[in-house]
């Protein structure tokens, strides 16, 4: 029989995570040789991260990080199989610790990353993966938000004073995503596909081509644009208002430069 007692269990539990049966049974396997046994549960835990690389992730939480100066902000999207995983504190820790690591580091060893996922699919026993992960750098404030239930955020980058004004639109983003900030900023390629799609869609009404040409345009121009654009959504406070018109009278002067979404399930 191995020489070891039940501290050294507890022990060998506390330094892996790994189960205690697991433990018990490294410790058999190494003959009551501590260090090997520590290695043997890494190496398991390894092997085992390797199985699980092929699950599906539907679940999981976005973590946001920013400097004391809101300049800087580190984000992930880090996915797991199920929702009671999801909610775990110590899941949502790891990623609020890799979302930090995002926002003090210029650039991220991902092997780093690598590691600490591996660590996690070893103690949760899930597959777990980054599929997003973002650094922002900025000269003004960057605000900031995230759902309460932690599956999507988003980020704001302004050329202006910081509001709370400001922080409403970064929840704009998460209640309606949009593709662009500024009309300017849709390609006429995208528009055109749009107003193709539009136009199908008139003909199969009983519209003939040209009519429903006009009718795309319309309708790209008043659906379309609503939707992808940030400015002209309409305010989820206030849909009696454009985003541009909110902005202009809570945050004069006040640009909007960039965003970036999150989502559990939007993939990289």
């Amino acid at each position: 029989m191995a020489n070891y007692t039940a501290q050294d269990v507890k022990k060998l539990r506390e330094d892996t995570d790994a189960p205690m049966m697991e433990c018990k049974a490294a410790l058999d396997e190494a003959e009551g040789d501590f260090d090997k046994a520590k290695n043997l549960l890494r190496e398991k835990g390894k092997a085992a991260a390797a199985k699980r690389t092929d699950r599906t992730t539907a679940a999981g939480v976005v973590a946001l990080a920013s400097s004391d100066d809101k300049t800087i902000v580190g984000g992930v999207v880090l996915e797991c199989e199920t929702d009671f995983v999801a909610r775990n504190e110590d899941f949502v820790a790891i990623a609020q610790n890799i979302a930090e690591l995002y926002r003090d580091n210029e650039t991220v060893d991902e092997a780093t990353i690598h590691g600490i996922v591996e660590a996690a699919v070893a103690k949760i026993r899930e597959n777990i993966k980054v599929t997003k992960s973002i650094r922002i750098v900025s000269a003004n404030p960057i605000a900031t938000y995230v759902h309460h239930d932690r599956t999507k955020g988003s980020t704001l980058v302004i050329d202006g004073e910081y509001s709370e004004a400001v922080r409403k639109i970064a929840v704009q983003i998460v209640s309606l995503p949009p593709d662009v900030v500024n009309k300017s900023d849709l390609s006429q390629e995208k528009l055109d596909a749009e107003i193709e799609i539009e136009t199908h869609r008139a003909m199969n009404e009983g519209k003939e081509e040209k009519l429903a040409r006009n009718i795309a345009t319309g309708r790209v121009n008043k659906e379309f644009v609503k939707r992808a654009v940030l400015l002209e959504q309409p305010f989820f406070i206030d849909p009696s208002k454009t985003v541009s018109q909110y902005l202009a009278e809570e945050a004069k002067g006040v640009k909007l430069v960039s965003f970036e979404y999150l989502a559990v399930g939007q993939g990289s």
